[in-house]
C-alpha cells in the first residue's frame, strides 16, 4: 500500500500541483585522472540535473543512497549494487535491496542519510518540490545530490541513464545498458508491425472508487503507441480521475489493471463491476493484471514491460 501511495502521489503533483562492467568516461574541462578498480574514469565531472543545478562529483562515489526505485534499479544496472547503502522504504528490486539500510519514503530521514557518510545522493523530480528542504540540508551537509528527471518516454528514460553513468563513472556500463533496451525494444516493435486490427486498451492505475487511468504524454500511453494498441484515454492529457461512463462508452477490447500487488483479485473485481457487462473486454474476460513495477518505473526494466503489454493485449503475436 506504501508503494500505491507513493505513485498516487506522484500522478497528483503531475495533474495539478506528479545495475557490471567497466566504463571510460570522456575527459572534463580540468582533465584530471582517476582510476579505480576496473574502471577508469575521469573525475572531478559537473552534471546539469534535472532541475538545470551544477552537480560536482570529485571522485567517483564509494557509497550511493537512492530516493527512488527507478534510480536504485539504473544504479545497479551499472553494477554499482555494492556502492548502494541506502535506499526507499518502496525499493524491491533487485532482491538485494532488500538488505539494504531504508531511509524513508517520500518524507525521507535526512539525518539517517548523512549518518550513512554517502558520497552521491539519487534524488527523482517527482518528489523534488516535496523535499526541497530536506534536499538542500543534504547539500549542505556537503553532500551531492543528482535529481534525475520523471521521465515520460524512452529517450528521457535513456537520458536518466547516461546521467547516472557519468555522475558514477560508468559511461560505458551505461551505453551498454541503453543499447540493449534499444535492441530489445526495436524487436518488439519488428513483431508489432505485423499487427493489422489495433486494439483499444484501457490502463487501470488504480482500483475503484478512485478510479485513475493514464492518457496521452505518459510513459504508457508511448507504451502502447509502440505495440500498435490504442489507448482509449489519450484524448485527455497525463493521469486522470476515470468517468466510469466515458470508459464504457469507448468499449475498449482489452483492459489492463496494474495494482495487484496490493489488491487482491484485481481482474475479478473488473469483470464484477456494475455496468460495465457489455464491455467487451468484460464480456471475453479480457482483463489482464500486470506487474506495475515494469511500466511505472522509468528505469532499464520498462523495455520488459512493453513485452509483458503486448503479449497481455495480443497474446497470439507476442507468444
Amino acid at each position: 500500500m506504501k508503494k500505491w501511495y507513493s505513485l498516487l502521489l506522484v500522478v497528483l503533483l503531475t495533474i495539478g500541483v506528479l545495475a557490471g562492467c567497466a566504463g571510460t568516461t570522456k575527459p572534463n574541462e580540468e582533465g584530471n585522472q582517476a582510476k579505480t578498480e576496473n574502471t577508469t574514469a575521469t573525475f572531478p565531472v559537473t552534471i546539469k540535473d534535472a532541475l538545470g543545478n551544477k552537480v560536482v562529483m570529485k571522485q567517483k562515489p564509494e557509497k550511493i543512497v537512492s530516493l527512488m526505485p527507478s534510480n536504485t534499479e539504473i544504479a545497479y544496472a551499472l553494477g554499482l549494487g555494492k556502492e548502494i547503502v541506502g535506499v526507499s522504504d518502496y525499493d524491491n528490486y533487485p532482491k538485494d535491496t532488500l538488505k539494504k539500510e531504508k531511509i524513508g519514503g517520500q518524507q525521507f530521514n535526512t539525518e539517517k542519510i548523512i549518518g550513512l557518510k554517502p558520497n552521491l545522493v539519487l534524488a527523482h523530480a517527482s518528489s523534488a518540490s516535496i523535499a526541497k528542504d530536506a534536499l538542500q540540508q543534504l547539500r549542505d551537509a556537503g553532500i551531492p545530490v543528482l535529481v534525475v528527471a520523471n521521465a515520460q518516454n524512452f529517450e528521457q528514460v535513456y537520458n536518466s541513464i547516461e546521467m547516472i553513468g557519468k555522475a558514477t563513472g560508468e559511461t560505458k556500463k551505461a551505453e551498454e545498458v541503453i543499447k540493449g533496451m534499444k535492441d530489445k525494444l526495436a524487436a518488439i516493435k519488428a513483431k508489432a508491425s505485423s499487427i493489422k486490427e489495433k486494439k483499444k486498451v484501457y490502463m487501470e492505475v488504480a482500483p475503484a472508487p478512485d478510479i485513475y487511468t493514464t492518457g496521452k504524454n505518459t510513459f504508457m500511453d508511448e507504451m502502447l503507441t509502440t505495440i500498435h494498441a490504442d489507448n482509449v484515454a489519450n484524448d485527455q492529457q497525463g493521469w486522470i480521475k476515470v468517468d466510469q461512463e466515458a470508459i464504457i462508452q469507448k468499449n475498449p477490447d482489452v483492459i489492463i489493471t496494474t495494482y495487484g500487488y496490493y489488491v487482491k483479485n484485481p481482474t475479478r473485481q473488473v469483470l464484477a463491476r456494475k455496468g460495465w457487462e457489455n464491455v467487451n473486454a468484460v464480456k471475453n474476460k479480457q482483463v489482464i493484471d500486470i506487474n506495475s513495477n515494469l511500466v511505472d518505473r522509468p528505469g532499464p526494466r520498462v523495455v520488459e514491460g512493453v513485452e509483458e503489454l503486448a503479449k497481455a493485449i495480443y497474446p497470439d503475436v507476442f507468444k
